[in-house]
Order: C-alpha cells, then structure tokens, then sequence
C-alpha cells in the first residue's frame, strides 16, 4: 500500500496557511508597537501564505483518507515544515541572520524547548519577540492537534493524527468526537493564557510583557522577554508566584483541568498521577529550598531576601526552579547550577522527570515513571510466584501488556538517545558536563541546561552542526521518539 502523498501535502499546505495567520498576527503587534519591522514579518506572513495556498490548491483532488502511516508523516513534516517556514520573521527582519541559528531558534520554539542562541533579547523587536514567544504558544498543545479541529472542514478524520501526536499512554477523552476533543483542549489553553496575562498585568508586568510570559508559560516553553528571564522581576515575588501556579498547571493533564471546570474535583483527587505530580514537586521543592536556604553561597542581591525575608526568598526560588525543571518550562529565577554541587546533580535528574501525560510538558511524564516503577517492584513478586498472573493498575485499572511494553521500550529508546546526543555534543568538542545537560536538556524540551549551556549562557556558541543536532534532539522528544525515529526504520517504507 502506497502513502497518500497528496493528502500529506495539502495538509502541510494547510499547516503553513495557518502559520501564516499567526505571522500576520506577529505583524500586527510589531506595527502597534511601530517597531520597524513591521513590512519584514508581514512579507514573512505573505510568502508562507502563498506557499499554503499553492500547496492546497495544487493537491486539492486529493483522496480523503488518512491512515496510520500518513498520519506519522503529517506530525513529523508538519513540524518540520513549520519550523523552516517559522524562520523567515527573523531572517527577513534580520534580528537573526544565520540560517542555522534561526532554524534553532525556531525549533527550539515550537518543540517549546526554550533553549535559545540570542545573547542580548531586550535589544530585540517587540514583534520578532512576539514571534518567539508566539511559536511556543502553536507549539505547546500541537499544530496538529489544531489542524484535527479543522479537518471537519475537509472531510477527514482526525484519529489516526491525534495518535501520532500523542503517542503517551494517557487515553482519556473529554468527549467521544475527537475533534471536540481538541476544541475543549484549545478552549481551556486559550482561557489559561488569557487569565495569566491578566494577573500578571495586574502584579506589575507590563502589558507586553504579560502577554509574552503567558504564551511561553502555558506551552511550557520558556522564551521570555528579559535577559535575565524571570529572574529580572526577583524583587516583585507575586509575579513569580503566579508564573509558579500556571506552570503547575501547563504541566499537570489538561483533561483534569476540563474535570476542575465541570466540578468533577473528585476526579482529579482520584488521579494517580495527579497526585504523585503534585507529592513530589511539594517535597522536591521544600528540600530544594532547605538546601538554598542553609547551604547555597548565594549573594542577597540576587534573590531580594529583604522582600519577605531569606526563607520566603529561598523556598520561592526552590519551588520556581522545580516546577519550571519538572515540567520543562526552562524560565529561571536564578542560577541554579551555582548553588551547590548536590543540586547541580539533582535538576539534572530532574530533567528526565517530565510532566503528566496530557499536558504541554516534554520528558518521559510522570506516568510512565509510575508504570515503569509499579512493573519493576511486581517482578520481585513474579520471581517468587512464577506461575501467578500479576497485572500491573493503574487508577485501579489494569495497564494491559502492551502498554507497559511500550513504555519500556520508550524508556529504553529515550536513555539510548540521550546517550547518543550526548556523545555526539561530546564529537563538537563540548565537555562532558555541557554535553550530557545539552542532550537531557534538549532531548527532554527543558532549554537552560548546565557547564557552557547554563542558564547564564546559552547555545550561541555551540558549531552550526551541534546545533542542528540539537533541532534533531528537540523535535524527537516534542514528538516523544517513535512518531520521528519510525520515519528511519526500513519497515515504514516497505510496502505492505
């Protein structure tokens, strides 16, 4: 059976009309502001506009059907195709020059990594900022899982892509049409972003600002504004408190979100993974910030103890730090790999944590751990009694077979990779430190990373090849490795 070429490419038609639309957007914010760069976003917008409507119309006989094989081709090129066509506000504009380091940047966007190659933000167009942060926010609950509330339109069904998407084994569903499904998921994204913009304008951000943190926040992204990141507003802790709370709940499952608005809070008690997300990032924060607090040699300008004394300020900053690890938002409010080696190694395993399944958060999630974890102790059971049939609940369900086989098999696949990435960084002449946090950081979409890539430096100095490595690493782990790494395997492409 032959891929269905011409649908792949209408929908990645389609794709591009839609950033397109968001570019216009980008323009429009940049002409508010009169920032210079209006017509260069708006010829951006223009040319990928064009491009789409090409696409579509040159495709527009194509057969409606989409199975499992063309559904894997349409997520992977559809983020690809974004993320080439997403360079062209900062090469027109000239904000980034390089075509390497643009593609990196917007890559880093949408997969809402949030490492960045930019050395002096603030210097930066507001619209070119607005594109940043805007690549987060499409990135953050998937373009695809935008285009499946729009297939409708074209007579397609959306399931095969929605599995693709989201490959994870969260299988809950807000309704039984899928494409409600993802209209009740934009629905609770957008209102997100809307009331955390709001609270931050009203703690004290500007406007603009507000907006920037809110779309990066939500889509667990991390571009921001200011150079210093969060930490710029150190003095002023409820904007950071805010931030906190809607990191928190960018990482927890957006279905539980829909339960929360229903009044179905017993639901979400009732979550397993829901409350082990919420046990560890409590207990991980108070150790955290026990540690800062009576260990860390950090200077009191940095971290403004006088607002509210140096317990708030450490526990605040402990608490920031790991929300924004755990569930890869990569903003900080500090350095923290300068406040001892024992955290150093400790946000290092945190990288590999990861949200829940379901929410904009990248890494290995919170429920394949349990899983994983749930299988590992029953083997000692199985040993003892060989012939009994031990199953493996979850939600006091029970996890079929198969799905614990291929969370192992994702485990396996995701420390294998991280491995490979970080000896490839290793090749490009980075040091073991800078080579292993790269790889963790950009395999799990968590941006700042540790050594040469820490968060008072960046992947600017990083040569053009590593850095497309990284793009490779980033785009596999948005995509959580099977939906990318099948694409390499000679079984996809064998007919059948």
């Amino acid at each position: 059976m032959t891929l269905n070429t011409r649908i792949i490419v209408h929908l990645m038609g389609m794709l591009l009309l839609i950033n397109g639309g968001f570019m216009l957007i980008a323009a429009l914010v940049s002409g508010i502001y009169q920032d210079g760069v209006t017509y260069n976003i708006a010829l951006a917008s223009i040319t990928t506009l064009f491009a789409g409507t090409t696409a579509m119309y040159v495709t527009r006989g194509h057969r409606k059907e989409v199975k499992r094989k063309e559904g894997y081709m349409i997520v992977t090129l559809g983020w690809v195709v974004m993320s080439v066509s997403g360079v062209l506000p900062y090469l027109f504009s000239g904000a980034i020059p390089n075509v390497v380091d643009a593609l990196f940047e917007t890559v880093s966007g949408y997969t809402t990594t949030g490492a960045s190659i930019l050395n002096d933000i603030e210097v930066l167009p507001k619209g070119i900022l607005f594109w940043r942060s805007l690549t987060h926010w499409i990135g953050g609950m998937g373009i695809i899982v935008l285009a499946i509330a729009i297939l409708p339109l074209l007579g397609i069904g959306g399931m095969q892509l929605f599995a693709a998407e989201a490959p994870g084994p969260a299988g809950d569903k807000l309704h039984p049409r899928i494409t409600d499904t993802a209209k009740r998921l934009w629905y609770i994204y957008v209102g997100y972003t809307v009331a955390e913009t709001l609270l931050l304008k009203l703690a004290g951000m500007s406007f603009f600002d507000a907006m920037n943190h809110a779309l990066a926040t939500l889509s667990t992204g991390g571009f921001s504004t200011k150079n210093a990141s969060v930490a710029y507003w150190n003095d002023q802790p409820l904007i950071q408190y805010i931030i906190i709370l809607f990191m928190f709940l960018a990482g927890s499952n957006f279905v539980l979100s829909y339960f929360a608005f229903k009044g179905k809070v017993q639901k979400i008690l009732m979550d397993e993974e829901f409350r082990y997300y919420g046990i560890y990032i409590a207990l991980f924060a108070v150790m955290v910030g026990l540690v800062v607090l009576f260990r860390a040699e950090v200077p009191v300008d940095d971290y403004h103890p006088q607002v509210y004394g140096a317990a708030e300020s450490a526990f605040r900053h402990g608490l920031f730090q790991v929300v924004a690890v755990v569930t890869t938002t990569g903003f900080v409010s500090a350095d923290f790999t300068a406040w001892t080696p024992f955290l150093t190694i400790f946000f290092f395993g945190l990288m590999f944590a990861g949200g829940s399944a379901g929410s904009t958060a990248g890494g290995i999630k919170v429920m394949r751990h349990i899983l994983i974890i749930k299988n590992g102790l029953l083997e000692f059971k199985r040993t003892l009694h060989p012939s009994a049939i031990i199953p493996v609940r979850f939600n006091n369900k029970t996890v079929s077979e198969h799905i614990v086989y291929n969370i192992i098999a994702f485990f396996v696949l995701y420390m294998l990779l991280f491995i490979i990435g970080a000896f490839v960084l290793g090749l490009f002449g980075l040091d073991f430190v800078s080579a292993i946090g790269g790889a963790a950081s950009a395999l799990g979409n968590v941006g700042p990373a540790f050594g040469s890539l820490s968060p008072l430096n960046n992947f600017s100095g990083l040569p053009g090849a590593a850095k497309l490595w990284c793009s490779f690493l980033m785009l596999a782990g948005r995509l959580e490795l099977f939906t990318v790494l099948i694409l390499l395997t000679p079984a996809f492409w064998r007919r059948t």
